[in-house]
């Protein structure tokens, strides 16, 4: 079983390599976004007043606090978000989008979105029928 189990996990690790390249060339090409920007942006929209304490943005993205915090400075140069700290906490700091971040979250979500499913129709096309298999079990409905 064991064995079964690390070749699902590297094929598993395939998928996600493949996708995520294709995801980022997609993004940068028709967004220029970065995939995490992207993703922080998304977090950062889907918030229920538009931001989150950094170290959120971190757990959610899957970054350390110091990428974060490189993260957080380019979508501020870019116009795309903004630090600003907890009126409650001085240490508190929160990273919150802009409308221009919005726009152009809005704007990637389509690329995102189609580049996704064309990259995981592709990989359940393919002729490795193990990744073929572990992709169509992915797409079940939950």
């Amino acid at each position: 079983m064991a064995h079964a189990d690390s070749d699902r996990w590297t094929r598993l690790i395939m998928l996600h390599s493949r996708v995520e390249q294709r995801l980022a060339e997609a993004l940068h090409r028709d967004s220029a976004l970065g995939l995490s920007e992207f993703r922080a942006l998304c977090h950062l929209a889907a918030s229920s007043d538009g931001e989150l304490r950094m170290q959120e943005v971190a757990d959610l993205v899957g970054l350390n606090q110091s990428t974060v915090s490189r993260l957080a400075g380019r979508l501020e140069r870019a116009g795309l978000a903004e630090r600003c700290h907890c009126a409650g906490d001085r240490r508190g700091v929160y990273l919150g989008i802009t409308d221009t971040g919005r726009e152009r979250q809005a704007r990637a979500l389509p690329v995102y979105e189609a580049t996704l499913s064309g990259a995981l129709d592709e990989a359940a096309a393919s002729t490795d029928r193990e990744l073929a298999a572990l992709t169509r079990r992915l797409r079940l409905p939950t």
